[in-house]
């Protein structure tokens, strides 16, 4: 019993501070000591240990002798870097799905959060917006059968979601991406793979312009 509790209580406590980290409750630079951390948690030190060695190879946080961990910061030129890969790999998986023309029961997630975000676009609720935002990405990655592929993306959509919770509301509603994602559910639900590509790689190089910016000008402020 012992054997399989471990794992548990090590996923329990990776999948909470996760949470914490990518949602800034635990923001960039937030230092803390392992006792602590597991006070925190609720938690012994050894589950907590092993969760943030997994963070740390994640590019989230850093370990720190003596100190514990601290939250690394969001860096314009990461971002950059991390935009560059997602506006490659995200849309070329958008269009390989197209191309098998999914039937509508496998976009049931993808249909779901497009409606979730028009609704949270209309009732004003940007952490809903956020959160189905996140949804529709998250669920077209997984329709993709490339393991690899899928484990890499996801690593760079966990880095990003910081970063895109932190300028969100230093933007424009999201209007324009709102009807991006449902553009580009319509052409993956019709089979146009090069339409699903074209329309997902504008989407996502206006919104890596639009975020650099704001970090950038964040950066300039601070020197």
């Amino acid at each position: 019993m012992a054997a399989q509790s471990k794992p548990s209580r090590v996923d329990d406590a990776y999948v909470r501070l996760k949470s914490e980290i990518l949602n800034n409750r635990m923001p960039p630079g937030f230092q803390a000591p392992e006792p602590e951390i597991a006070l925190r948690l609720g938690m012994s030190r050894t589950p907590v240990r092993e969760a943030l060695i997994r963070l740390a190879t994640e590019g989230l946080v850093e370990l720190v002798p003596r100190r514990g961990m601290r939250v690394l910061p969001i860096s314009p030129a990461d971002m950059r870097e991390i935009y560059q890969l997602l506006t490659v790999l995200e849309p070329e998986a958008a269009a390989v799905i197209a191309e098998r023309k999914p039937h509508h029961d496998e976009l049931a997630t993808l249909t779901a959060a497009s409606a979730d975000m028009e609704r949270a676009l209309d009732a004003g609720d940007l952490d809903a917006w956020a959160a189905a935002d996140d949804r529709f990405h998250r669920g077209l990655l997984a329709m993709h059968h490339n393991r690899r592929l899928r484990a890499f993306v996801e690593n760079l959509l966990d880095q990003a979601h910081r970063a895109r919770m932190l300028t969100l509301r230093l933007r424009d509603l999201p209007r324009r991406s709102t009807k991006e994602h449902h553009d580009i559910l319509t052409y993956i639900a019709a089979g146009e793979a090069e339409k699903a590509r074209a329309v997902f790689k504008a989407h996502r190089m206006r919104a890596a312009s639009e975020l650099l910016a704001i970090l950038e000008k964040a950066r300039l402020t601070q020197l």
